[in-house]
């Protein structure tokens, strides 16, 4: 069954109207924010209109606002086949995880470790970075292969030891669009009998989630990366989320997920959150959950950016003096490719592209080991395909980077 036609996708974007020194603006920045529907803005606009209170409380505003809260909650779930109760909410992946990892270093010691990897986003990196100055507890870094920015397994398995706590991994990389073994990743973590933790914030976008299936304990994302507010969202499997000692105002609710949840939420950014899921599931149509429309949704998106990521390659990868970082159209990666060109800066090549009106980052975005890695001190730019992303775009961005690369 299809879903939505781009075309169509594209009417719920007020943004794709905007024009740039007389051209059509193209988002190929999506791996650092996409775009907002209007239903998103709406749904937040109503909560702080009509809605807005502080939760708990026994009059109707307050009411509503614990009524909205639990049906984000409960679409957050549907989106990566959680229950409700193991959804909380913050203002991004990385104050999130900070928390989680105070929460998890109550309960180690020092000297116990923690496994993350050279392709990780540093959101995934720093926060068990400050245990190793709190708690003592030692981090450990597989390698990354740099000539196709995927993990070198192997040397991942083989840093475990018995006093492994914590392996924590990428679902996809935000630098190079690589998609991650996390099943290979949750049996090396299961055989250790260490936790599994998941940056999923690049995947989110791309692969409709299931944390029963990927075997995790916990898995992070932000819905500003699909379409939505920027909040975060943290999934900790239950058993784990009723005991992990969260640092916690005392009087506050001891009860999950809020007890994993500091101080007053973004109440209208969780309005949009769940009117962010409603929207993806909507653009299947009707019939079956919101749990089967996703996936409908997630696989025809799915098969759109693939065509689009071959594009890109295949356009940019024969193109004189450009370089394109990660694993080919072949193996596993979403629609974001990386590239440089000799003798050009990333940034002069940013500002020559927004020129055009074509609107993409460069930088280490966060992900500095891995960009390091590659050999690309001064940073790559990165170009990303979203839901409303056409083909035409994906050429107009192909002929002006071949343009720049001649004129080198």
């Amino acid at each position: 069954m299809t879903i939505a036609s781009v075309a169509d996708i594209r009417n719920h974007f007020p943004a794709l109207t905007r024009i740039y020194n007389a051209n059509p603006v193209v988002y190929f920045d999506a791996p650092g924010g996409t775009q907002v529907p209007h239903v998103v803005a709406e749904a937040m606009t109503e909560y702080l209109f009509h809605h807005n209170a502080n939760t708990h409380w026994l009059y109707p505003t307050s009411e509503e606002t614990d009524a909205i809260i639990d049906r984000s909650r409960e679409a957050v779930a549907d989106l990566i086949n959680a229950a409700p109760q193991e959804i909380a909410f913050g203002a991004n992946m990385t104050t999130l995880t900070f928390h989680l990892g105070r929460a998890l270093g109550r309960t180690w010691q020092a000297g116990d470790e923690v496994i993350v990897t050279e392709l990780d986003h540093h959101g995934n990196v720093a926060p068990w970075r400050a245990l190793e100055a709190d708690r003592g507890i030692v981090v450990r870094t597989a390698r990354m292969i740099p000539e196709t920015a995927q993990i070198d397994y192997e040397h991942l398995a083989s840093l475990v030891s018995p006093r492994t706590k914590l392996i924590a991994v990428g679902g996809a990389s935000n630098a190079t669009g690589t998609i991650n073994d996390l099943g290979r990743v949750a049996a090396i973590a299961r055989e250790a009998g260490a936790l599994f933790f998941v940056d999923a914030v690049h995947l989110a976008p791309h692969e409709l989630i299931d944390v029963q299936t990927l075997g995790c304990d916990f898995l992070a994302c932000s819905s500003y990366k699909f379409y939505g507010p920027h909040a975060g969202i943290l999934f900790t499997r239950r058993a784990l989320l009723d005991v992990l000692p969260f640092p916690k105002l005392d009087p506050a609710p001891d009860w999950s997920p809020e007890r994993a949840e500091t101080g007053t939420q973004n109440h209208e950014a969780i309005a949009g959150i769940g009117a962010t899921v409603d929207f993806l599931a909507s653009l299947a149509g009707d019939g079956g959950t919101r749990r089967e429309r996703l996936a409908r949704t997630y696989e025809t998106l799915h098969t759109r950016g693939s065509v689009q990521a071959r594009m890109l390659w295949d356009g940019l990868k024969p193109l004189p003096k450009v370089h394109v970082y990660g694993p080919p159209p072949s193996e596993p990666r979403t629609p974001t490719v990386s590239f440089t060109i000799d003798g050009v800066h990333p940034d002069d090549i940013a500002r020559r592209l927004a020129s055009a009106g074509l609107f993409c980052s460069n930088g280490d975005f966060y992900a500095a080991t891995c960009i390091e890695r590659l050999g690309c001190p001064d940073g790559i730019v990165r170009v990303g395909c979203a839901c409303y992303t056409t083909d035409d775009e994906v050429g107009r961005l192909v002929d002006e980077v071949a343009a720049i690369a001649g004129a080198s």
